[in-house]
């Protein structure tokens, strides 16, 4: 049976952790069930006379046949994940030398990625091994006062969808197995209120993993003054839920400037492209203040309107001045930045927009895009 990555690279981990000395490629060949079984030793002999030793009582079994490590990905294997030979099928020697290669370095670079510091020495005859120090690779004790305890608890009750109430519920026991003070039930038996942070839309997954794998994204976003969605080709940097809608900032590659894209008007599938980013990814405060703007709660000057009597509470508290007109209307002044127009459409005819010309006009467009269907 295949030898799952996540097991592979768990494997190849307790190696470096384990040895006193720098373990060369070949050894680790030799050494290692995934790369055993789908490309052979090679060249590679396993460690010899005192050197298994270095893994300790216990250890030597997580390398041998049989192993139950955690399950990874299924149909990953050795060969298939880098397009070589299925076991037992093994090409040439080149060809199977280039593949594990071109495995290893990968495997590498992903425990480096999940944080494994991975020193490379060159040996006495040239050769070079490689070795993680535990010393390296030890994480501080966690230490956690009240205020900062409660804030966690909070944090994992906040996701309602199973996947990620999973990891919530994950992480959270693994910081109390560390000693975190914290009563799972302290806010259920004070509060009749509890935080949700709902996620409907389904781009909301693709795109957060896209934003952590550093992937571009291309999807069809339907603008609201717009008649049919277009193809965006977007560098995502991050998603931030403001006043219960979901938004993406990032960098849009077709009209070279950053964009937030509303979650809700993103039609069909996401798909994500293997492409680097071209631009850098702002800080998280840059960020914020974007999706902030675009999503109107960053007010530049004021706009005038009209409201029916009765009608438009939202707005009617945000007012900075309100005067009555009489015959059923109300004359509002309110602050206005960018979203304004989007948000007045939803109040349909009870408002109407006086001043600035352009609000009107966006105010206008969507309508027609509306009726446009």
């Amino acid at each position: 049976m295949a030898i799952a990555k996540a097991e592979r690279l768990m494997n190849l981990a307790l190696c470096l952790l384990g040895t006193r000395r720098p373990l060369s490629k070949r050894e680790l060949r030799g050494s290692i069930e995934a790369y055993l079984e789908a490309f052979g030793p090679g060249n590679a002999a396993a460690f010899g006379p005192g050197n298994a030793a270095a893994f300790g009582p216990g250890n030597a079994a997580a390398f041998g046949p049989g192993n139950a490590a955690p399950a990874g990905q299924p149909g990953e294997s050795g060969a298939d994940a880098v397009g070589g030979a299925a076991p037992g099928k093994r090409s040439g020697a080149g060809s199977s030398e280039d593949a594990f290669n071109r495995m290893f370095e990968r495997d590498k670079d992903d425990l480096r990625e999940l944080g494994l510091i991975i020193e490379t020495v060159e040996g006495i005859d040239g050769e070079i091994g490689y070795l993680a120090r535990r010393d390296s690779n030890r994480l501080p004790p966690i230490t956690l006062d009240v205020e900062e305890a409660a804030a966690l608890g909070l944090a994992a009750k906040v996701w309602q969808q199973a996947r990620l109430a999973g990891a919530a519920s994950g992480a959270l026991q693994k910081l109390r197995a560390a000693g975190m003070p914290l009563a799972e039930d302290a806010y259920e038996s004070q509060s009749a209120l509890e935080p949700r942070i709902p996620v409907h839309e389904a781009a909301f997954e693709p795109l957060m993993l896209a934003a952590r794998d550093r992937r571009t994204v291309v999807f069809d976003y339907h603008k609201a003054n717009a008649a049919r969605p277009e193809q965006r080709h977007v560098e995502p940097w991050t998603l931030e839920c403001w006043r219960g809608h979901w938004y993406l900032a990032g960098w849009d590659r077709d009209r070279g400037a950053e964009r937030v894209f509303r979650l809700s008007r993103i039609t069909g599938k996401v798909r994500s492209r293997a492409v680097p980013f071209t631009v850098p990814v702002p800080d998280h405060v840059t960020v914020r203040e974007t999706v902030e703007s675009w999503s109107g709660e960053t007010a530049t000057r004021t706009a005038r309107i009209t409201v029916r009597a009765g009608h438009g509470y939202p707005l009617r508290a945000r007012a900075t001045v309100t005067r009555d007109l009489g015959d059923g209307w109300d004359e509002l002044e309110i602050p206005y930045g960018h979203g304004l127009d989007a948000w007045l459409v939803e109040f349909g005819p009870d408002v109407k927009v006086l001043e600035p010309a352009e609000l009107r006009a966006d105010v206008l467009d969507r309508l027609r895009a509306v009726a446009k269907g």
